[in-house]
């Protein structure tokens, strides 16, 4: 199983019982091709995220959909990206259709409750899957996240979604400087290579394919 084959270490390799699956900003200013934001490449790994989040789904394990919101006075915007906000640029903007999430990841058809998210809550879809607004690329920064995944019980945190070298690589830092153990998805995010993946390895963190994920997910001694 690639890589948690030879994981024995007691305190890095996670465990698939209580562990949460992210998607990170894959919405469809980033997503859909076309979009003036859009990260190339995250759209072709849709089917890997959907595959990976069908079996959480009948697993009934926590998932959090973890996005962008971006004010269009750009006063929550990173510094790198507030000045074009502040110019005019439409991104991932509160309301529109542009900030919501994919349509392939939805477990039904709603959409982002900007007002509860700026609040710092999680807004509920169902089950146990949510969605969670960050105000920076990691997650895990000035959000609930932390606290909402210790109340489950969760110490094992599962990564996919859009642009590694942004967020997904932040919020895997992030997750490991909180002590909880990482898997990453590496055919389930867009803007992988392969000098970042061994990085994310040398810091302990699993990363595993869409399938190998699943076959760990599903596996009676995980």
């Amino acid at each position: 199983m690639g890589n948690l084959t030879i994981m024995q270490d007691s305190y890095t390799t996670p465990v698939a019982g209580r562990s949460a699956l992210l998607s990170i900003d894959v919405q469809e200013d980033f997503t859909t091709p076309g979009a003036p934001a859009e990260v190339p490449g995250t759209h072709s790994c849709l089917p890997a995220m959907k595959r990976v989040l069908d079996v959480y789904r009948r697993r009934r394990l926590p998932i959090v959909h973890v996005v962008r919101l971006y004010r269009t006075d750009g006063t929550n915007a990173d510094l790198c990206r507030r000045q074009s906000i502040e110019r005019g640029a439409a991104l991932v903007t509160p309301g529109s259709s542009g900030a919501e999430l994919v349509e392939p990841l939805k477990p039904r058809p709603v959409r982002l409750d900007a007002e509860l998210l700026f609040a710092g809550k999680l807004q509920e879809l169902g089950g146990r899957e949510w969605v969670l607004y960050k105000p920076r690329w990691d997650a895990l920064h000035g959000t609930a996240l932390e606290p909402h995944l210790r109340s489950l019980g969760v110490n094992t945190v599962v990564v996919m979604g859009c642009n590694f070298p942004n967020c997904p690589r932040a919020t895997v830092y992030g997750a490991t400087m909180r002590d909880f153990r990482v898997v990453f998805i590496a055919d389930a995010v867009s803007g992988v290579y392969e000098r970042g993946l061994d990085e994310l390895r040398n810091i302990g963190v699993a990363v595993l394919t869409s399938d190998d994920c699943i076959r760990w997910i599903e596996s009676p001694v995980a």
